[in-house]
């Protein structure tokens, strides 16, 4: 039986993964996802106690007039012309950057702890972990308690509505090791992270008031991250994210017309077609979109009927490590810098759930989308006018010459 109300682990996790939950000092939920045998069994028990001394997250603040000042709770705004809901949260140019021309800080939060290291901000209470995660300290969305989430009128027109950012924001860390790359992590930590994936969908999704859980990563100093460690993200959504809105409004308008999944007709169309295939095993297939964005990009999905993270089985989540370990892999020697080596490569890696509580999401499939704008060793492809101004994209390569590509890198079957 699960120590938590809705994520229920499989045979493997009940026997290899050990998760200890954890309050920070300022409030905030954390986990640790022991793999390691003594953590397992119990034999060691993780540090539960974060030594620092940090005020309750939601505790008023004092001005430059020493006024208390109410928790600013993030709010977001609705776009009239497309819908979208714009989360604004301030809080956010606070947060450390340890990375790029603009670091603010030094040291690594996401590490594990270092006693005497000059930098005693981390986020980890122990001094090693094996994945961890945890509430975001600046998050662009969070639930405040009793802070109603009621919608009202900017400037009194009711053209603007604005409420409370009232999601939730997570952070993944992969491994302890600060320098490492996730493309380097074993397979059986991979496995690890999936668990923690599926571990977060299922409870987050029983949260009053969240629509949509995304697990993504972003990953690379050019994509914008900024701070360098193995790690990933979930932003839990108080609304659908205009992205999946679309691909809903097209999966159902498909259903209605021919009773069949989109997603899974586009699968077995790519799998029949055969050309734009460059990965599979018994439980996954990756492919080249036929109709693919950007310079490198990759669809995986499940052969199975499966919506979210947490309906995999055990053999399906062990394939998904397998494979995720071979598309980083593959990804980071897709460009060629002239040294055999490759490079690391910068991505984004994003799962497409279905919605927590729309019906329109029967009809949809889980799916992730890799992709990275690096178009060469040396070149990136900008967003320009086309792309960021009517979000026209133009793709400067074919998607038969990406997976081609691919195919020089190794073998199509993974079993």
């Amino acid at each position: 039986m699960s120590q938590f109300a809705h994520y229920q682990p499989g045979e493997y996790a009940q026997e290899h993964i050990r998760i200890t939950p954890t309050t920070l000092s300022d409030g905030r939920e954390f986990f640790y996802l022991d793999d390691e045998p003594d953590y397992v069994s119990g034999k060691k028990t993780r540090q539960l106690v974060d030594p620092r001394d940090l005020p309750y997250r939601f505790a008023p603040h004092l001005d430059a007039d020493g006024n208390d000042v109410p928790y600013a709770a993030p709010q977001m705004r609705r776009d009239p012309l497309t819908g979208d809901w714009i989360p604004m949260a301030t809080a956010r140019m606070n947060r450390p950057i340890t990375i790029g021309p603009g670091a603010t800080a030094t040291g690594n939060p996401l590490a594990a702890r270092k006693p005497g290291d000059p930098y005693q901000d981390g986020e980890v209470p122990d001094t090693d972990y094996n994945v961890v995660v945890f509430e975001n300290r600046f998050p662009s969305m969070v639930q405040v308690p009793g802070v109603p989430n009621e919608t009202v009128d900017v400037d009194g027109s009711p053209l603007w509505l604005q409420r409370p950012a009232s999601g939730r924001c997570e952070v993944i860390c992969f491994d302890p090791n600060e320098h490492g790359l996730p493309a380097d992590l074993p397979v059986e930590r991979l496995r690890t992270v999936v668990e923690a994936w599926a571990f977060r969908t299922a409870e987050l999704s029983a949260i009053d008031g969240l629509e949509q859980i995304y697990v993504f990563e972003n990953h690379g100093q050019e994509i914008g991250v900024s701070l360098a460690h193995p790690h990933g993200q979930i932003y839990a959504y108080p609304f659908i994210a205009p992205k999946l809105e679309q691909e809903l409004k097209h999966t159902e308008a498909y259903h209605e017309r021919t009773g069949g999944n989109l997603l899974a007709d586009i699968m077995r169309a790519e799998i029949d077609a055969g050309e734009r295939v460059i990965m599979r095993n018994g439980s996954w297939v990756a492919y080249v979109p036929a109709a693919a964005r950007w310079p490198l990009e990759v669809q995986v999905q499940p052969l199975r009927d499966v919506r979210t993270l947490d309906e995999l089985n055990d053999q399906e989540r062990w394939d998904l490590a397998q494979m995720y370990s071979q598309l980083l892999k593959r990804g980071n020697m897709f460009f060629d810098t002239g040294d055999g080596k490759g490079m690391d490569l910068p991505y984004i890696a994003a799962w497409h759930q279905a919605p927590v509580h729309d019906p329109r999401g029967e009809h949809y499939r889980l799916n992730l989308q890799f992709f990275s704008f690096r178009r060469a060793a040396n070149k990136i492809k900008y967003l320009a006018g086309s792309e960021s101004g009517m979000a026209a994209w133009v793709s400067d390569t074919t998607p038969e010459l990406i997976a081609q590509r691919f195919h020089e890198l190794g073998a199509v079957d993974l079993d």
